[in-house]
């Protein structure tokens, strides 16, 4: 791709689609972890929905994900997919200038240390003040190597935080409190969410500062928990629910025999966060409050309708979550920096794999297929 702007492989015909909201068996939620440059991944998501007009009630991110899911939520439906064009245009940019080192094979290479020495346009940008060395008593604030200003600007003309504040859409941020190293998540139905929250939820250390709220300093939720699913299980009053769970990282993959294969295996493990264990657990707890609701409706009546035991009863529910996984694909060629990969090329291969893989669930619509009562939650992958 030597173009200067994003084409994803669809007809543009197809991307103007507006289909009926189909019946799903409760709220829409979409979940996204952090993952940098593979975030094009779930822009694809998004347009798949998008185009069979299933549009989230709720959207949860973390880091990369949070900045799609602020574009997402701070905009009406049909200024959806160009906002989330228009920023990941703005971030491949930088690619553009490395491109004609393709002809040598060193594109890639070129991207990378363009990446490093300079920033990309719109996200980041090197802080001078990190020159004075590790040591040097900069703050909280200041400390990192890079300066998210650029971003700041770009989400402010992207994201309208007026639409945000009506509530038509939820919103859900996963950050990490600096000194307490407790998660948070800031969510839009318990108060106004601002820039400040979306640059809190992508501030990765030690590139990134932190970001103040309240007083307090904040990091990336990425560095704690990078799969913010819990939050949706977790969730009170619970609701059925179908949560559609872009996940960038692998779970897993072969043994890797060399020194780049390692770092790569790493990174992947480390920001896949538990994200299988996470939902077991939670399965497990949701199970639980099936078998506690159905124990209540055994008792007699007489029993079933006094105070302790409607309080022992509460501890049920009956809802059910279908978790749909949409896994990304590895690329042939990505290595442990796949995260820093902004190139055209890099966007839009993860742009149409999101697209690909989302449009193939959605047509199959698993939810509709009979389940155990007795299951809380219901993993399709």
């Amino acid at each position: 791709m030597t173009n200067s702007s994003i084409k994803t492989t669809a007809s543009s015909a197809k991307t103007e689609i507006k289909a009926t909201q189909p019946k799903l068996p409760g709220q829409v939620v979409l979940v996204m972890q952090g993952g940098g440059a593979l975030g094009a991944f779930q822009a694809g998501v998004y347009e798949a929905m998008h185009e069979a007009g299933i549009e989230p009630d709720w959207v949860v991110g973390t880091s990369i994900g949070a900045i799609n899911g602020a574009i997402i939520a701070g905009n009406t439906p049909e200024n959806r997919l160009p906002r989330l064009k228009e920023f990941w245009n703005i971030v491949a940019k930088g690619a553009t200038a490395s491109a004609h080192w393709n002809a040598f094979g060193l594109g890639n290479l070129m991207h990378k240390l363009s990446t490093v020495s300079v920033g990309i346009p719109g996200f980041f940008e090197p802080n001078p003040q990190s020159w004075l060395g590790g040591h040097s008593s900069l703050g909280v604030a200041q400390a990192s190597y890079y300066s998210t200003a650029p971003l700041r600007r770009t989400l402010n003309e992207l994201v309208d935080f007026d639409h945000l504040a009506k509530g038509t859409t939820r919103l859900a941020l996963g950050a990490v409190n600096v000194c307490s190293g407790r998660m948070r998540y800031f969510d839009s139905r318990d108060g106004a969410l601002r820039l400040d929250h979306v640059m809190a939820s992508g501030a990765l250390p030690p590139a990134f500062p932190a970001v103040m709220i309240d007083g307090e300093p904040y990091w990336d939720g990425g560095i704690y928990s990078n799969t913010p699913i819990e939050v949706v299980m977790d969730d009170n009053p619970r609701r059925d629910s179908v949560i559609f769970a872009a996940q960038l990282w692998q779970q897993q993959d072969k043994a890797p025999h060399s020194i780049d294969r390692v770092m790569s295996r790493y990174k992947d493990i480390q920001y896949a966060s538990r994200a299988e264990s996470h939902t077991v657990r939670q399965q497990q707890i949701h199970h639980l409050r099936h078998i506690v609701r159905e124990l209540g409706n055994l008792l007699p009546e007489k029993i079933r309708a006094t105070a302790d035991a409607q309080e022992l009863i509460d501890w049920g529910c009956g809802t059910v979550m279908h978790v749909i996984s949409l896994q990304a694909p590895a690329l042939e060629g990505e290595d442990h920096a796949k995260d820093i990969d902004f190139t055209l090329d890099g966007i839009a291969a993860r742009w149409n794999a999101g697209r690909k893989f989302a449009r193939s669930k959605i047509a199959a619509a698993p939810w509709e297929a009979a389940i155990d009562p007795i299951q809380g939650i219901v993993v399709h992958d």
